[in-house]
């Protein structure tokens, strides 16, 4: 049996004259934390788009567990057990924390529309298991402080982790994260470090990362691939992308960067 979870092979992507992706392949593999580096513009968060199906590809495919992911609509990638989380954070502001994350079990409600009206027994069965997975992940996640609270009142820091919990309530095998720490501070950084290390360890969920922070990427990643202008510049473990000539020059680019990267690693 193959470990490769997720499959993309030779993906490009066009929109109007603009060649967004050319020709981009990668395996993920089952349990690992793979993760895409760029500078802004090369195409990361184009590849999760094209993975949630939010685009179509012009050419290329992907692959989830040997099936062809881009013949499904988007609506039906979550119930494929792969989760995500936004650049820009995507919460229900004027819900509590426990209602955003029992919208994330969803997927899972075996429940239909009259069974709901009626509350049967089925219905019943459904919300508890929602209701476990939400006070699970405020378990996993320190939230239990926020557990009541509307997220619009939230620090930016919190709300990061909350949209976390709810695609954990999913129940993925895949977890695209999009810029995790974008917005934190040291310390918010260094417990989602834990977090994405405890996700993988602890659930068992494979995670393919977008993040700029070459600290973070270097303490998570088993392997990471580098990308400039829609193109793979080069793909490896943590040290072997950072020696890489064109990823310094392309997304590392001073001296800093390069020493601040190999302390890290």
């Amino acid at each position: 049996m193959t470990d490769t979870l997720l499959s993309v092979r030779d993906l490009s992507v066009r929109f109007g004259g603009v060649l967004a992706l050319n020709g981009v392949s990668f395996d993920v593999r089952r349990g690992e934390v793979f993760t895409l580096i760029g500078p802004n513009g090369a195409g990361k968060t184009t590849v999760f788009n094209l993975i949630s199906r939010i685009y179509p590809p012009t050419s290329g495919e992907i692959l989830w567990q040997g099936e062809v992911l881009t013949q499904l609509p988007p609506h039906a990638i979550a119930a494929q057990g792969i989760a995500r989380t936004f650049q820009n954070i995507e919460l229900f502001e004027h819900a509590t924390v426990l209602q955003n994350l029992l919208i994330g079990h969803h997927t899972h409600r075996a429940a239909g529309f009259w069974a709901d009206l009626l509350f049967t027994p089925a219905a019943r069965r459904s919300e508890l298991a929602a209701r476990h997975k939400a006070e699970e992940m405020i378990e996993l996640l320190d939230l239990q402080a926020h557990r009541d609270a509307l997220v619009a009142g939230l620090p930016y820091g919190v709300r990061k982790v909350v949209e976390l919990a709810r695609a954990l309530c999913s129940g993925p095998r895949l977890l695209l994260l999009d810029e995790p720490s974008s917005g934190l501070n040291v310390e918010e950084t260094e417990d989602m470090a834990w977090w994405i290390r405890d996700i993988q360890s602890e659930l068992g969920i494979t995670v393919l990362m977008v993040e700029h922070d070459m600290s973070l990427v270097s303490r998570v990643s088993d392997r990471v691939l580098a990308m400039n202008q829609g193109q793979v510049l080069a793909q490896g473990t943590p040290a072997e992308v950072q020696a890489h000539p064109g990823v310094i020059e392309a997304y590392l680019g001073t001296v800093d960067n390069v020493a601040s990267l190999r302390r890290a690693a």
